[in-house]
């Protein structure tokens, strides 16, 4: 599977809106090691805090690629970013492109990658050939995180319980399936880009075969519930043949994103829709717990509410941003 090269220079644009550089805010959260600076084309724009710099002193220090970090409303690729990325595919560095407008799709980028030797990744369009899914059982073990909607951690929820499970002495490997998840890791598959018949094989070769102790953390993507993207959730699922699922959910959400007539399930329904889909290929599969996003309360409440979970599902639930996840790791240790 084709890999990004590291360190990364995090190329922020103009963007004003915070949600707008999550890509490159992802990055610089779980893989702080991996990022040499940051640069902008707008002093007042969104900024990560790292140390300003130019492609030239990027170069020096150590980047090996550019990132295009932040995203923009119908994911075209601003004209006036076209400079920064021939600077800096002038002084030898890949560029990787989490935008639905690729690189390769440029020809005058692409003429000029190859005269200087560098690589242009596209990630949503990133994958190697792919085949459509057997469910033949494969060694290893595999936990996939699984959502009551959309956007409620499931990224997030892998990352922790990757960095947790490796503090326990536990070989653990994230699996990306999403762009800003592909340029955390480095390589994955962004499930999007997949045509739908191959999403199960594409998990199958995303998380192959392994050693029996070795686990792969794979990321999910929709729900089970939500009508637009419960397709992309049940190749997921049939493709991980995860041992173990994680269960994650915006506490309070009042429907599915962006769907106002779509009222949410409950925690027991979508424990059981997805414990059921992934018995075709994992007959053992079980709940490991549960991840929450308690933003919306207190965190008295919040604590009331993981606790009243815990007791009816009997598995650890917890929010991983204010609690952390080491509890839901010792539980995998022990239990898995």
């Amino acid at each position: 599977m084709q890999h990004i090269p590291m360190p990364y220079l995090l190329f922020l644009g103009d963007v004003m809106d915070p949600l707008a550089a999550k890509t490159a805010r992802g990055i610089h959260v779980w893989r702080p090691d991996s990022c040499v600076g940051q640069i902008r084309l707008a002093a007042d724009s969104v900024s990560l805090g790292l140390e300003e710099m130019d492609v030239a002193t990027a170069k020096a220090r150590g980047a090996r690629t550019m990132v295009l970090g932040t995203a923009n409303s119908g994911g075209k690729l601003p004209a006036h970013w076209l400079d920064s990325i021939k600077s800096a595919i002038r002084a030898g560095m890949n560029v990787a492109n989490g935008l639905h407008q690729g690189l390769n799709d440029i020809p005058e980028l692409v003429a000029l990658a190859k005269e200087h030797q560098v690589a242009l990744f596209d990630v949503r369009h990133m994958r190697p050939k792919l085949d459509t899914g057997t469910g033949i059982k494969r060694s290893g073990k595999r936990l996939l995180t699984v959502g009551t909607d959309c956007s409620v951690g499931k990224m997030y929820t892998s990352l922790a319980l990757e960095a947790a499970m490796r503090e326990l002495d536990i070989n653990a490997e994230f699996r990306a399936t999403g762009q800003t998840g592909v340029l955390v890791a480095g390589a994955g598959i962004a499930i999007d880009a997949v045509i739908a018949d191959f999403i199960s094989g594409a998990v199958e070769a995303l998380a192959p075969a392994n050693d029996e102790h070795h686990w792969d953390i794979i990321e999910g993507q929709g729900s089970l519930y939500h009508p637009s993207f419960a397709g992309v959730s049940m190749g997921l699922i049939h493709g991980a043949q995860a041992h173990l699922l994680v269960m994650c959910h915006e506490l309070g959400r009042p429907h599915m994103r962006h769907l106002l007539h779509q009222p949410m399930p409950t925690l027991h329904q979508c424990v059981e829709t997805n414990l059921a889909a992934a018995r075709l290929t994992s007959p053992d599969v079980k709940l490991a717990g549960f991840s929450l996003n308690t933003s919306g309360v207190t965190e008295q409440e919040a604590k009331a509410a993981l606790t009243a979970i815990t007791a009816e599902f009997g598995v650890p639930a917890t929010d991983p941003v204010r609690f952390g996840i080491k509890e839901m790791a010792q539980w995998i240790k022990d239990n898995g």
